[in-house]
């Protein structure tokens, strides 16, 4: 079913609309934000009503937790689930009797019931983020416990109702807010047990022509098992095609999947009860009403096979395979089982990196990678400035017809207003190009510059960008996996000294025939490409349009083409530009699973979904969801995902900005000349001592906590990235409105990945404001975070470390203080400038925060009781051994428990030089 026949119908208006600017492929729902291709007239977007409450003229919210409309696994060492609601209403608390339940099928599924929710007070100190929103409202918290685990073996279903007076009717929670049922699924002790050897147990209608092996998992109390089936040999140009039926898995209630949303794109598909995606999946996991996770992945890749997983009208997985060989074939598919998605996702996705490994060991191919990087000694520290520097595209910001003049001014005004790059990424329409009707008739001719453009040529234009902007680092040009859109034109010097030959493409806006370079001439057209360009002075290429060789359409194509292609550039890369490139348009599954997934390499940058369409409003909410999702698999590549550049200056500016500071990824921007978001740039980044910019970039890839919530559903998206060693850092929470309405949630702490042990603390990046102190077993281990439509805010859950002093002279303040470093304040993702952190008690009896910086700002640090503190007497700040000025030093407006260090001013006012 498509996504937008799920959404609201207010949401849709069935206008046609002309053709939208820089959308060459299809059209970007106006509905849905995602591409449609190919198809045609797309729909206008109109703005979705905001749900509320309605009591007489009395505005109210009902928040809870565990959540309504979202799915929570209760462990199974739980015996007990907590529910809290808050009730946010703008009347004052002695004006309204309230009267809150909680109805449930706890006790039978078909027998409900309320319990009655007892008001509480101790959530008084609890963050509410963004509650200057709402001055004039008044909070109640109210709670109650499910006190043992049900006896039945189903979900457990439960919503809340509420009255304002015992005379009045009771009202529901999704009759007012539309908000679904929230449901509780108990986890069973292990998975290990009867059946860990039958894979018929989880999934029923297992296909006769399959073959079943299991396999040793490389996550712990995992079940793992290997599925192969046999695909027709390929018949002149024709594929061989097959398909077999996996079947149903057992007693699963919701479902997600992540689909081909076209050749070159992933996209999250989610759904309930039979699965129904509408396009072909790699991936598919499934939430049992046992709180296990099964997940399924197809695995290509290996031999000239293509493998996908559908359904038919039954609701039944089908493996479809796909062989260009002359020999018959073999469809791959692995099966997870484990109480966690993310520990199965694991063991089907290391398990296919053994599969593809073993097979490219056999072949040569990981031999002759590994000998191009001996031969080049790269290092991944080398790549530092790479991954970590700021960028600026051409793209969106100087538009197609680029000019050095565009590029020269668009550096200018980068400079004027104080914002240093690091990376410049030349995107299309530099080379030189035959003429044509479109970007699909046009091939490309020579190496060089296009002569219009670059009158001097690449080589001076990328001197003079070198010598004027000297923090520029790295310049990286564009071009497509098969040279440009519309190939090779046979009137060029590429096509006069290298092999070619005309492949024919599938139907649609790029089909028909084309010329292009020969599988066998691709790796010395490829080696002389780049040679040329590293003499010019480019270091890094972004290489576009890779997905075309999955669009090839002949069998014969397909097996010379996919894998030589893949190999020509991969080596040709890391030969001459040491691994700087980023690969683009290439989610197709030979390229993710043959050029991605080995670690024999270093990590590439790869664009983890479909294009930032500034123009469509509907996009940008879909983009985030999209790449939150698709990354669920991207993290167990070989690459570090790239969400793609954004406009700084732009109405879902801020939106895209915190989602790439979660992301694990680069920052790419690509601003008109003069229209930037200075202070938007300075959040996402940090100055080092020596001028030059960098990103704070997490150390783990940013991905979606709510794995089976769609998109369509009124929640808040949730993307997790951490810092630091485990259990020991700092764990990040991006929380993003993507739905048409405001919305308002409980953060659990349990919502943090790697807050399983220790005492913590949850600061808001956007006010400042610091939480109490928690632990995942206390009552209010929570904040409230209040979202307009648009809105985001990023959390941050420190550790904290206790101390006892022992001091040997009179002070203020106890003798017991519990710290934490809280980083640079003022940057989305401020905890990852920490380089290095201890906390310990010296010999004096004094406590000494000691921390290594990425880069200069303001440091926070929490100390429990500084209220009670003199910052002349009991503290002292110190850079490189020497004390700075106490004017740099202060406490926090918005949070009383925290030390902010101008680490910057302090700097700027020393005599110290950078090493």
């Amino acid at each position: 079913m498509p996504l937008s026949s799920l959404l609201p119908s207010v949401l849709r208006k069935e206008k046609p609309k002309q053709k939208q600017k820089g959308i060459s492929f299809g059209y970007c729902d106006t509905a849905t934000g995602q591409r449609v291709y190919p198809a045609s007239d797309p729909p206008d977007l109109v703005a979705a009503p905001e749900a509320s409450v309605d009591l007489r003229g009395m505005y109210a919210k009902i928040v809870c937790s565990p959540p309504l409309g979202q799915v929570t696994v209760v462990s199974s060492d739980a015996e007990s689930v907590q529910f809290t609601v808050l009730v946010e209403a703008n009347v004052a608390p002695e004006e309204r009797y309230w009267e809150v339940a909680l109805w449930h099928n706890y006790d039978g599924l078909d027998y409900w019931q309320a319990y009655s929710l007892q008001e509480i007070s101790e959530t008084s100190s609890l963050l509410v983020v963004n509650a200057k929103d709402r001055p004039n409202v008044v909070r109640r918290w109210f709670s109650t416990t499910l006190p043992r685990r049900p006896k039945h073996p189903s979900p457990v279903s439960f919503t809340i109702k509420f009255r304002t007076g015992t005379d009045d009717g009771w009202k529901w929670v999704h009759d007012q807010s539309g908000i679904a049922d929230g449901q509780l699924y108990y986890q069973r002790t292990t998975v290990l047990g009867n059946h860990a050897n039958d894979l018929s147990y989880y999934i029923r209608n297992l296909g006769s022509q399959l073959t079943v092996s299991p396999e040793a998992p490389e996550t712990p109390d995992t079940l793992l098992w290997s599925v192969t089936a046999p695909v027709k040999a390929a018949a002149g140009t024709t594929s061989g095609y097959s398909g077999h039926t996996l079947g149903t898995p057992v007693d699963y209630t919701r479902w997600f999947s992540l689909v081909r949303l076209w050749s070159p794109w992933l996209a999250p598909r989610h759904g309930k009860h039979q699965f129904r995606a509408d396009k072909d999946a790699v991936l598919a996991a499934f939430l049992r009403h046992d709180g296990l996770h099964v997940v399924i992945l197809a695995v290509s890749g290996v031999d000239d096979v293509l493998t996908v997983l559908n359904h038919d009208e039954k609701g039944n997985i089908r493996i479809s395979g796909r062989n260009d060989s002359e020999e018959g074939g073999i469809s791959r598919v692995l099966v997870a089982i484990s109480k966690s998605f993310d520990v199965a996702n694991a063991a089907v996705m290391y398990h296919a990196r053994k599969l593809v490994s073993r097979y490219e060991t056999t072949t040569g191919e990981q031999q002759q990678e590994l000998k191009t990087l001996m031969d080049k000694n790269v290092k991944v520290e080398w790549l530092e400035d790479w991954y970590d520097g700021l960028t600026y595209c051409t793209w969106n910001g100087l538009g197609q017809s680029l000019t050095e003049d565009k590029i020269y001014d668009a550096l200018d005004s980068l400079e004027r207003n104080n914002i240093t790059i690091t990376n410049l990424i030349i995107d299309d329409n530099w080379q030189s190009l035959a003429e044509g009707e479109n970007q699909f008739r046009r091939g490309w001719l020579e190496f060089e510059a296009n002569k219009k453009g670059f009158p001097r040529g690449l080589k001076q234009a990328v001197a003079d960008i070198r010598n004027k902007h000297e923090s520029i680092v790295h310049i990286a040009v564009w071009h497509a996996m098969l040279g440009y859109w519309g190939g090779i034109s046979p009137d060029g010097a590429i096509a006069k000294e290298y092999k070619t030959t005309h492949v024919r493409k599938k139907d649609g806006v790029a089909g028909g025939s084309m010329l292009v370079v020969d599988a066998d001439d691709a790796p010395r057209m490829y080696d002389d490409f780049y040679r040329f360009l590293s003499s010019v002075g480019v270091d890094a290429v972004k290489t576009d349009a890779q997905f075309f060789l999955d669009e090839l359409d002949d069998a014969p194509d397909r097996r010379r083409f996919i894998k030589t292609y893949q190999d020509a550039w991969t080596i040709s890369q890391l030969r001459h530009f040491s691994a700087k490139a980023i690969s683009c348009m290439s989610q197709t599954p030979q390229i993710l699973f043959h050029s991605q997934l080995p670690t024999n390499k270093p990590r590439l940058l790869v664009r983890n979904s479909d294009d930032f369409f500034p123009e469509v409003p509907a996009s940008h909410p879909w983009h985030i969801f999209c790449n939150a999702h698709n990354s669920l698999l991207t993290q167990h590549l070989n690459v570090l995902p790239d969400w793609d550049m954004f406009q700084t200056a732009h109405p879902w500016a801020a939106f895209h900005a915190a989602a790439r500071c979660v992301s694990g990824g680069p920052i790419y921007f690509t601003d008109a000349p003069g229209a930037h978001d200075i202070d938007l740039i300075h959040q996402m980044t940090a100055k080092t001592p020596r001028g030059n910019t960098v990103i704070l970039r997490p150390h783990t890839v940013g991905k979606t906590t709510q794995i089976y919530t769609g998109y369509d559903e009124l929640n808040l998206l949730k993307v997790a990235t951490y810092v630091g060693m485990a259990h020991s850092g700092t764990s990040i929470l991006g929380v993003f409105n993507t739905t048409p309405s405001p919305l308002t949630e409980l953060v659990r702490l349990t919502d943090f990945p790697g807050t399983e042990t220790g005492t913590y603390v949850i600061r808001a990046h956007s006010t400042g404001e610091v939480s109490a102190p928690m632990t995942r077993t206390d009552k209010a281990a929570f904040v409230c975070v209040d979202t307009k439509v648009q809105g985001w805010e990023i959390l941050a859950a420190h550790p904290l470390r206790a101390f006892e002093l022992k001091r040997k002279h009179e002070g203020n303040g106890s003798t017991d203080v519990v710290v934490a470093n809280l980083g640079l304040l003022g940057k989305m993702t401020g905890a990852a400038a920490v380089v290095n952190s201890d906390v310990y008690v010296e010999e004096t009896g004094r406590l000494r925060v000691w921390t290594s910086l990425k880069a200069l700002g303001t440091l926070g640090i929490y100390i429990s009781d500084l209220p009670n503190r003199s910052l002349e007497a009991d503290l002292m700040a110190l850079v490189f051994g020497k004390p700075v000025p106490l004017h740099v030093v202060q406490r926090s407006a918005t949070s009383p428990n925290v030390l902010e260090i101008d680490v910057a001013q302090a700097w700027q006012e020393s005599d110290q030089k950078a090493g």
